[in-house]
């Protein structure tokens, strides 16, 4: 039972991630299939490991070396995930105490930390309770309806906690590279984060005044962290960049709440906790 729950979590993740990546459809429901595949397989993975674990060495088995073979390689990757979590909250941890020493400033009538560089830079960082980082070179760079534009759209990451779920998000990318299309997974994943936070500001902002700023922003640094760091110039190859400006200037998708169907599939995810009352 143990070796068969192994191999059926590891060739269940790997055979979903074989799937397809399709980029038709409205960003929502992009957003909905993209986060599935990039979710399902490494929660798979723990659910399985965990599962192992709570079963033990012991039981029935044809052999008495599979049930330690198992539990030890369970062990291990649940120790590989716990080991890499800290280490990316101790890193993410020095990057606030690093942010929270800059100046504090009220920019457009919010609260921000001035990055003191010459290079246009705005962003989120942090955890739940995220931090906005603006640069001098922004401020110099900007007239005022382009600031209030890419604040409007830092303000939408605030608003959905980007910071928070893309570090818990970062962490299972980390965890799990060796699986296919997990870097092609978390692009799209950026960009539809980006599009989200450019729809939800334009219901207040300019669109134009967004895609003005979107391309004066196209050489901005990646200075933090993607799993803790909401810049509005993330994601902008030149591929990206030309979609999330015509999306702003195209017709504005309706934001449509999230559902509770929209998650139903990660009910599949605890089927491998459901074999531990057989084991015994």
């Amino acid at each position: 039972m143990h070796l068969t729950l192994l191999f059926l979590g590891l060739f269940g993740a790997w055979g979903l991630r074989l799937l397809s990546l399709r980029v038709d459809g409205t960003c929502q429901q992009r957003w909905q299939r993209s986060l599935g595949l990039f979710l399902l397989p490494p929660l798979l993975l723990l659910t399985t490991a965990i599962a192992l674990v709570c079963m033990g060495s012991q039981g029935q088995m044809v052999r008495w070396w599979e049930g330690w073979f198992s539990y030890t390689l369970a062990i291990g990757f649940l120790t590989v995930a716990v080991t890499l979590a800290l280490k990316l909250l101790l890193e993410g941890q020095r990057s606030l105490q690093q942010v929270r020493s800059y100046p504090q400033r009220m920019v457009q009538g919010q609260q921000a930390r001035l990055l003191e560089t010459p290079i246009p830079f705005i962003a989120q960082v942090g955890f739940w309770q995220s931090e906005l980082v603006v640069s001098q070179g922004l401020l110099d760079s900007f007239e005022t309806e382009h600031l209030e534009a890419v604040l409007t759209h830092e303000q939408a990451h605030a608003h959905y906690r980007d910071t928070f779920w893309f570090f818990w998000l970062g962490w299972l990318r980390r965890l799990t590279n060796w699986l296919p299309q997990t870097e092609s997974l978390w692009q799209e994943l950026l960009l539809l984060r980006e599009r989200r936070a450019d729809r939800w500001a334009a219901q207040t902002a300019d669109p134009l005044l967004l895609a003005e700023s979107l391309l004066q922003m196209v050489k901005a640094p990646e200075l933090y962290s993607e799993g803790i760091c909401a810049a509005f110039s993330t994601a902008t190859p030149r591929n990206r960049l030309e979609e999330r400006i015509d999306a702003l200037l195209a017709a504005q998708e309706e934001l449509q709440p999230s559902t509770v169907w929209g998650w139903l599939w990660l009910l599949l995810v605890c089927l491998p906790l459901a074999t531990i009352p057989f084991h015994y």
